[in-house]
C-alpha cells in the first residue's frame, strides 16, 4: 500500500509534464514569481520540476521501465533521490518510505546515445502529424483531430482523434491490418484504485465522454507518407460507409 503522503509527493512531481507530450513555455506569471524570488512550489505552480518517462514506446524510450525528474530546487532533488532509493537519506538510514526506482547503468547508457537523436525523431513525428492533419482535414465532420494550443509545441507521442463511433472505426482499421490504440479507455476517477476519493459516475462528464471517443492512429518517427495515406484512405472509407447507413 502506498502511503498518502508518499503518493502526494510523487503525484505533485508527476504533474509537471502532460502524457500527450505538450511542451509548455514559461508563463508570464512564472516569470513574475521568478523576478520576485518567490519559489514556484509555494505559489502553487509546478514549473520547478518536470518528469520524463522512458517507457519503450515513448519518444525517448529505454529497453524497459525508467524515468527521470529534473529540477533546480535542491530540496525537491533530495526528496526524489530518497524516494527512488527506499527513502534513504544515506546508506541504511530510511527517513521516509520509498521505492526501488534506480535507473540502471545499461538503460542510462542506451538513453544517452538515443538522446542525441531525439530532436530529429521529434521533428519526424511533428511532420507526420502535419501530414495526418492535411490528409484527414476533409473528414472533420466524422472525426475530431488533435488540438494544439498556440502556447504549446506538440511532439506527438500519440496522434489521437475522436469519433462517437470509435469501436466501429477501430474494427474497420484493424480488419485492414492497421493497428490502433486507446489511451485510455477508463478515466482515472472511475478506477477502483481511487474509490476512496468518493468520485462517482457523472462527476467528470468531459473525460468520461472523451474516453469513449478517443482513438490513437499509428504514430512513430519512421512512419512513411504512403502508410499514412493508407490510414487516411481507410478512415475515409469508413466515413463513406457510415454516411450511407
Amino acid at each position: 500500500m502506498v502511503k498518502p503522503r508518499i503518493w502526494t509527493r510523487f503525484w505533485r512531481l508527476r504533474r509537471a509534464i502532460d502524457w500527450l507530450s505538450l511542451k509548455m513555455p514559461a508563463s508570464p506569471r512564472r516569470r513574475i514569481f521568478l523576478q520576485k524570488g518567490e519559489p514556484l512550489a509555494q505559489s502553487g505552480f509546478h514549473e520547478q520540476r518536470s518528469r520524463f518517462q522512458f517507457y519503450p514506446g515513448k519518444n525517448l524510450g529505454a529497453c524497459g521501465e525508467g524515468g527521470a525528474v529534473t529540477t533546480n530546487d535542491e530540496g525537491i532533488a533530495r526528496t526524489v533521490r530518497m524516494i527512488r532509493d527506499h527513502g534513504q537519506s544515506k546508506k541504511y538510514y530510511h527517513d521516509i518510505e520509498g521505492y526501488n526506482g534506480r535507473l540502471d547503468s545499461i538503460q542510462a547508457g542506451l538513453l544517452r546515445v538515443k538522446l542525441k537523436h531525439l530532436p530529429r525523431w521529434n521533428q519526424q513525428r511533428v511532420e507526420c502529424a502535419q501530414r495526418y492533419n492535411e490528409l484527414l482535414a476533409t473528414m472533420s465532420g466524422s472525426i475530431t483531430l488533435p488540438f494544439q494550443p498556440k502556447w504549446s509545441k506538440h511532439v506527438y507521442h500519440l496522434y489521437v482523434v475522436r469519433t462517437p463511433r470509435r469501436e466501429e472505426l477501430q474494427t474497420h482499421l484493424n480488419e485492414a491490418g492497421i493497428g490502433t490504440g486507446i489511451h485510455y479507455p477508463i478515466p482515472v476517477h472511475m478506477q477502483r484504485a481511487y474509490d476512496s476519493m468518493g468520485w462517482k459516475r457523472g462527476d467528470f462528464p468531459s473525460p468520461k465522454k472523451r474516453s469513449e471517443q478517443i482513438l490513437s492512429l499509428p504514430m512513430y518517427g519512421g512512419l512513411r507518407s504512403d502508410q499514412q495515406r493508407r490510414v487516411a484512405d481507410m478512415v475515409a472509407e469508413f466515413a463513406s460507409i457510415r454516411s450511407t447507413v
